[in-house]
């Protein structure tokens, strides 16, 4: 059996250590072929940082990684200079930390590629720093990882996320005015929320998070599960002493749920990489991180999340909300707990049922004294 590789975001060392890697490069030379500036919006604990790791690896022309991979014969490579920006690793408790952070990031690659450019002033030195590359390399993909970050975790304390918002709005509003040095933007998050304002200078930014085409991008569908981990739900049948059908069974009833188009239904990578490794079920995605402004929204509305479920929303609420009037709805979905289970389509537009699908009743995890109680749904993966 390959290795799991569990924890590890970085494509590079999932194919030279032999880790199990679920192919998905058809989808991403699809993504490859959408557009120029693109958005994605998933859960987390969905893979979004794996994404941003191999689509760095595809446009800095490493073809050799890709072999026996989709994706190796379909594209012209071209290597293009790279610029990843991962708010994870970037300080932000202050705002001067968040803007101190931004400038180191833009030292390291003014040192990586040899650049020389000048320190001066914020937005500046990283315009300067992608036309720097642009004539010496050609053009540039700017790739960035959980954008909102600085922005989610201070959502309870508004002046804190309006101030860390304000210089994440200036920082990227040299994309716009740099676009003809740039060949390539994908940005990724938890919430849609931010995007509206962050962003607002690039309004040409594509939105491909209810894309019919993308749904199955992050995530295993249930051919990847029974294909790729074949040996692993043999070797997990021994172990609990059960037939393959039953497994598979309490294996959907667990984890698949959640749908981006309410036809494909997607597996939860960290839940099932953790049940493969440990060879137990449990509540995986909860025990990884409780969502602690989403339970105080809810809170504050004073009903339960069920209460939420078998709602029909229009599409306009996931794109309607922002950090002054935040809608539980939206935010609900964009974290994992409520999913995609029917669309209606009508002349104009489309609206969405939210529901969770089954209730997973094992463990009913208990939360922090003073919150609400969340049953953990189907499908979650906060």
């Amino acid at each position: 059996m390959k290795k799991l590789p569990l924890g590890i975001q970085t494509f590079s060392e999932i194919i030279k250590e032999d880790y199990l890697y679920v192919d998905k490069t058809r989808h991403i030379a699809e993504l490859m072929r959408c557009g120029k500036y693109l958005f994605l919006s998933r859960p987390r604990r969905f893979g979004k940082s794996l994404l941003v790791s191999t689509l760095s690896e595809i446009f800095s022309g490493n073809k050799a990684l890709f072999q026996g991979l989709y994706i190796y014969d379909k594209i012209e490579w071209q290597k293009h200079p790279v610029i990843v920006i991962d708010f994870a690793a970037i300080d932000f408790s202050t705002e001067i930390d968040l803007r101190e952070g931004l400038i180191q990031l833009m030292d390291e690659l003014n040192d990586e590629y040899q650049l020389d450019v000048d320190k001066r002033g914020f937005k500046a030195y990283f315009k300067n720093i992608i036309l720097a590359l642009y004539k010496k390399y050609g053009k540039v993909v700017v790739l960035v990882d959980e954008y909102d970050k600085p922005i989610v975790e201070y959502v309870d304390d508004i002046e804190r996320a309006t101030k860390n918002r304000e210089i994440i709005r200036n920082f990227f509003g040299v994309l716009k005015s740099s676009d003809a040095f740039l060949h390539f933007v994908f940005l990724t998050g938890v919430s849609k929320f931010a995007r509206v304002s962050i962003f607002s200078d690039l309004n040409n930014i594509l939105d491909i998070t209810l894309s019919k085409q993308f749904a199955p991008l992050l995530g295993y569908t249930q051919p990847e599960l029974e294909s790729y981990f074949a040996q692993h739900i043999q070797t997990l049948c021994f172990e609990l002493g059960i037939k393959k059908a039953r497994l598979l069974t309490q294996i959907k009833t667990w984890y698949d749920g959640y749908s981006w188009n309410a036809v494909d239904r997607m597996y939860n990578p960290f839940s099932i990489l953790n049940l493969f490794a440990l060879r137990r079920f449990s509540n995986y995605w909860f025990a990884s991180g409780t969502p602690s402004f989403l339970i105080k929204l809810i809170k504050e509305t004073g009903r339960e999340v069920t209460a939420f479920e078998n709602k029909k929303v229009s599409e306009i609420v996931f794109d309607s909300y922002n950090l002054e009037n935040l809608n539980v709805f939206a935010l609900l979905f964009q974290t994992g707990y409520l999913t995609i289970t029917h669309i209606d389509t009508q002349e104009y537009f489309a609206e969405y049922i939210l529901g969770a699908g089954i209730n997973l009743t094992f463990g009913n995890p208990r939360l922090p004294p003073g919150a609400i109680h969340i049953q953990p749904l189907r499908g979650c993966a906060f």
